[in-house]
Protein backbone atom coordinates (compact mmCIF):
# COMPACT_ATOMS: atom_id res chain seq x y z
CA UNK A 1 0.00 0.00 0.00
CA UNK A 2 1.41 3.02 -0.70
CA UNK A 3 1.52 5.95 1.91
CA UNK A 4 0.81 9.69 1.55
CA UNK A 5 2.55 12.61 3.21
CA UNK A 6 0.79 15.87 2.63
CA UNK A 7 2.53 18.79 3.33
CA UNK A 8 0.31 21.23 4.54
CA UNK A 9 0.21 24.38 6.64
CA UNK A 10 -2.26 27.36 6.94
CA UNK A 11 -0.09 30.47 5.67
CA UNK A 12 2.60 30.77 3.66
CA UNK A 13 6.14 31.79 3.46
CA UNK A 14 6.89 28.81 6.42
CA UNK A 15 8.66 26.54 4.82
CA UNK A 16 6.36 23.92 3.45
CA UNK A 17 7.44 23.51 -0.34
CA UNK A 18 11.15 23.21 0.82
CA UNK A 19 10.08 20.29 2.84
CA UNK A 20 7.84 18.48 0.46
CA UNK A 21 10.45 19.01 -2.22
CA UNK A 22 13.51 17.22 0.27
CA UNK A 23 10.76 14.18 1.86
CA UNK A 24 10.09 13.52 -1.87
CA UNK A 25 13.44 12.91 -2.75
CA UNK A 26 14.72 11.18 0.82
CA UNK A 27 11.22 8.96 0.54
CA UNK A 28 12.13 8.29 -3.59
CA UNK A 29 8.15 9.59 -4.01
CA UNK A 30 6.48 11.20 -6.85
CA UNK A 31 6.05 14.64 -5.80
CA UNK A 32 2.27 15.81 -6.84
CA UNK A 33 2.00 19.34 -6.65
CA UNK A 34 -1.61 20.85 -6.14
CA UNK A 35 -0.36 24.52 -5.76
CA UNK A 36 -1.18 27.04 -8.70
CA UNK A 37 0.98 30.00 -7.66
CA UNK A 38 4.73 30.42 -8.41
CA UNK A 39 6.51 30.28 -5.55
CA UNK A 40 6.11 26.19 -5.18
CA UNK A 41 8.08 23.01 -6.15
CA UNK A 42 7.18 22.91 -9.77
CA UNK A 43 9.18 26.15 -9.69
CA UNK A 44 11.90 25.10 -8.50
CA UNK A 45 11.66 21.94 -9.97
CA UNK A 46 12.55 23.37 -13.42
CA UNK A 47 9.05 23.15 -15.24
CA UNK A 48 7.42 26.16 -16.46
CA UNK A 49 3.50 25.57 -16.23
CA UNK A 50 2.54 29.09 -17.55
CA UNK A 51 4.18 28.34 -20.77
CA UNK A 52 1.82 25.05 -21.01
CA UNK A 53 -1.64 25.23 -22.42
CA UNK A 54 -2.65 21.78 -20.33
CA UNK A 55 -2.33 20.90 -17.19
CA UNK A 56 -0.72 17.44 -16.37
CA UNK A 57 -2.62 16.74 -13.41
CA UNK A 58 -5.60 18.55 -14.58
CA UNK A 59 -5.71 16.40 -17.53
CA UNK A 60 -5.48 13.01 -15.35
CA UNK A 61 -8.25 13.96 -13.46
CA UNK A 62 -10.24 14.89 -16.52
CA UNK A 63 -9.88 11.51 -17.91
CA UNK A 64 -9.49 9.23 -15.42
CA UNK A 65 -6.03 7.96 -15.89
CA UNK A 66 -3.23 8.14 -13.98
CA UNK A 67 -0.12 10.70 -14.86
CA UNK A 68 3.19 9.94 -15.84
CA UNK A 69 5.53 12.21 -13.56
CA UNK A 70 8.64 13.77 -14.62
CA UNK A 71 11.49 12.60 -14.07
CA UNK A 72 14.86 15.00 -13.08
CA UNK A 73 18.29 14.39 -12.02
CA UNK A 74 18.91 14.57 -8.11
CA UNK A 75 15.23 15.75 -7.62
CA UNK A 76 12.13 14.19 -6.92
CA UNK A 77 9.54 13.03 -9.57
CA UNK A 78 7.04 15.90 -10.39
CA UNK A 79 3.65 15.84 -11.33
CA UNK A 80 3.58 19.73 -11.49
CA UNK A 81 1.05 21.83 -10.97
CA UNK A 82 -0.70 24.59 -12.81
CA UNK A 83 -2.84 27.92 -12.35
CA UNK A 84 -5.48 26.27 -13.71
CA UNK A 85 -6.05 24.84 -10.45
CA UNK A 86 -7.26 28.10 -9.18
CA UNK A 87 -9.85 28.37 -11.57
CA UNK A 88 -11.28 24.72 -11.92
CA UNK A 89 -9.74 22.87 -8.83
CA UNK A 90 -10.84 19.07 -8.47
CA UNK A 91 -13.61 18.11 -5.89
CA UNK A 92 -12.35 16.67 -2.12
CA UNK A 93 -13.58 13.37 -3.84
CA UNK A 94 -11.92 13.44 -6.92
CA UNK A 95 -8.74 14.54 -5.32
CA UNK A 96 -9.25 11.63 -2.74
CA UNK A 97 -9.66 8.81 -5.42
CA UNK A 98 -7.09 9.77 -8.04
CA UNK A 99 -4.41 10.00 -4.76
CA UNK A 100 -5.55 6.62 -3.80
CA UNK A 101 -5.53 5.50 -7.62
CA UNK A 102 -2.53 6.99 -8.54
CA UNK A 103 -0.35 5.54 -5.78
CA UNK A 104 -1.49 1.80 -6.90
CA UNK A 105 -0.85 2.49 -10.20
CA UNK A 106 3.09 4.06 -9.38
CA UNK A 107 3.90 0.99 -6.78
CA UNK A 108 5.67 3.45 -5.18
CA UNK A 109 5.26 3.49 -1.36
CA UNK A 110 5.19 6.59 -0.94
CA UNK A 111 3.62 9.84 -2.05
CA UNK A 112 4.70 13.28 -0.85
CA UNK A 113 1.99 15.82 -1.80
CA UNK A 114 2.39 20.14 -1.84
CA UNK A 115 -1.11 21.78 -1.04
CA UNK A 116 -1.83 25.71 -1.52
CA UNK A 117 -1.87 27.57 2.20
CA UNK A 118 -5.44 27.26 3.12
CA UNK A 119 -8.29 25.03 2.78
CA UNK A 120 -9.67 24.37 -0.80
CA UNK A 121 -11.62 21.24 -1.30
CA UNK A 122 -8.78 19.26 -3.00
CA UNK A 123 -6.65 20.16 -0.38
CA UNK A 124 -9.14 18.33 2.08
CA UNK A 125 -8.92 15.74 -0.38
CA UNK A 126 -5.63 15.06 0.08
CA UNK A 127 -5.78 15.46 3.26
CA UNK A 128 -8.35 13.12 3.75
CA UNK A 129 -6.13 9.92 2.55
CA UNK A 130 -3.15 11.21 4.24
CA UNK A 131 -0.88 8.83 6.36
CA UNK A 132 0.55 11.44 7.93
CA UNK A 133 0.21 15.21 7.81
CA UNK A 134 3.36 17.57 7.84
CA UNK A 135 2.54 20.46 8.88
CA UNK A 136 6.01 23.11 9.08
CA UNK A 137 5.61 25.96 12.24
CA UNK A 138 8.32 28.66 12.58
CA UNK A 139 8.50 29.66 16.38
CA UNK A 140 7.14 33.06 15.32
CA UNK A 141 3.74 34.60 16.24
CA UNK A 142 1.78 34.71 13.13
CA UNK A 143 3.00 31.40 12.26
CA UNK A 144 1.85 30.25 15.75
CA UNK A 145 -1.47 31.75 15.08
CA UNK A 146 -2.34 29.91 12.03
CA UNK A 147 -0.54 26.64 13.40
CA UNK A 148 -3.03 27.44 16.45
CA UNK A 149 -5.82 27.03 14.09
CA UNK A 150 -5.15 24.10 12.34
CA UNK A 151 -4.47 22.19 15.31
CA UNK A 152 -8.26 23.06 16.36
CA UNK A 153 -9.75 22.07 13.23
CA UNK A 154 -7.71 19.04 12.67
CA UNK A 155 -7.11 17.74 16.17
CA UNK A 156 -8.15 14.16 15.16
CA UNK A 157 -6.03 13.99 11.75
CA UNK A 158 -2.35 12.46 11.61
CA UNK A 159 -0.49 15.74 12.19
CA UNK A 160 3.15 16.41 12.64
CA UNK A 161 4.00 19.77 13.72
CA UNK A 162 7.52 20.24 12.16
CA UNK A 163 9.05 23.50 14.01
CA UNK A 164 11.43 25.02 11.06
CA UNK A 165 13.69 27.68 10.43
CA UNK A 166 14.20 27.73 14.19
CA UNK A 167 17.02 29.74 15.25
CA UNK A 168 20.13 28.51 17.69
CA UNK A 169 18.87 29.63 20.48
CA UNK A 170 15.00 28.79 20.32
CA UNK A 171 12.19 31.47 21.66
CA UNK A 172 11.18 29.64 25.01
CA UNK A 173 8.01 31.36 25.12
CA UNK A 174 7.01 30.21 21.63
CA UNK A 175 8.23 26.86 22.39
CA UNK A 176 6.34 27.02 25.67
CA UNK A 177 3.12 27.87 22.98
CA UNK A 178 3.97 25.20 20.75
CA UNK A 179 3.28 22.77 23.84
CA UNK A 180 0.12 24.61 24.78
CA UNK A 181 -1.33 24.02 21.05
CA UNK A 182 -0.94 20.42 20.92
CA UNK A 183 -1.98 19.75 24.70
CA UNK A 184 -4.95 17.15 25.09
CA UNK A 185 -4.29 16.30 21.37
CA UNK A 186 -2.49 12.82 19.47
CA UNK A 187 -0.81 15.70 17.02
CA UNK A 188 2.96 15.35 17.37
CA UNK A 189 5.98 17.50 17.27
CA UNK A 190 8.48 15.95 14.91
CA UNK A 191 12.37 16.95 14.38
CA UNK A 192 13.22 20.50 13.94
CA UNK A 193 14.95 22.17 11.24
CA UNK A 194 17.41 25.02 12.16
CA UNK A 195 16.99 28.18 10.22
CA UNK A 196 19.68 29.07 7.20
CA UNK A 197 19.54 32.02 5.40
CA UNK A 198 21.42 30.37 2.35
CA UNK A 199 18.01 27.97 2.09
CA UNK A 200 16.28 31.12 0.78
CA UNK A 201 19.00 32.47 -2.06
CA UNK A 202 19.87 29.23 -3.21
CA UNK A 203 19.71 28.62 -6.80
CA UNK A 204 19.99 24.75 -7.47
CA UNK A 205 17.49 22.82 -8.66
CA UNK A 206 18.70 19.59 -7.17
CA UNK A 207 17.24 18.63 -3.71
CA UNK A 208 19.44 19.94 -0.78
CA UNK A 209 19.98 16.59 0.52
CA UNK A 210 20.71 14.37 -3.13
CA UNK A 211 23.68 16.42 -2.91
CA UNK A 212 27.04 14.00 -1.73
CA UNK A 213 28.09 17.14 0.48
CA UNK A 214 25.73 20.15 1.02
CA UNK A 215 27.44 23.49 1.27
CA UNK A 216 28.45 24.38 4.89
CA UNK A 217 25.87 26.98 5.72
CA UNK A 218 23.08 24.19 4.71
CA UNK A 219 24.29 21.05 6.17
CA UNK A 220 22.24 21.64 9.06
CA UNK A 221 19.05 22.24 7.56
CA UNK A 222 20.04 18.79 4.74
CA UNK A 223 20.20 16.60 8.76
CA UNK A 224 17.25 18.06 9.70
CA UNK A 225 15.35 17.06 6.57
CA UNK A 226 17.19 13.51 7.10
CA UNK A 227 15.74 13.42 10.60
CA UNK A 228 12.45 14.36 9.00
CA UNK A 229 12.11 11.54 6.68
CA UNK A 230 13.18 8.99 9.27
CA UNK A 231 10.35 10.29 11.43
CA UNK A 232 8.04 10.03 9.09
CA UNK A 233 8.73 6.43 8.13
CA UNK A 234 8.58 5.82 11.43
CA UNK A 235 5.34 7.29 12.40
CA UNK A 236 3.28 5.87 9.44
CA UNK A 237 5.16 2.19 10.18
CA UNK A 238 4.79 2.21 13.99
Amino acid sequence: MTNIVVCHSRKGGVGKSTIAYELAWLLDAPLVDLEHDGGGVTRKWGYRPEERTRSILLDALRNGRTPKPLKGHMKARLVPGHPELYDAPPSEEEMADALLKWGAEWESDWIVVDTHPGASPHTHGALSVANVVVTPCPLRTDDLNATEQLVHEMPDYPVVIVPNMVPRVPPAAEINRLARIIEGTPVQVGPLIPTASAVGTRKKRVAITAEPKPAKALQPVADGMIALAKYVKEYVNG
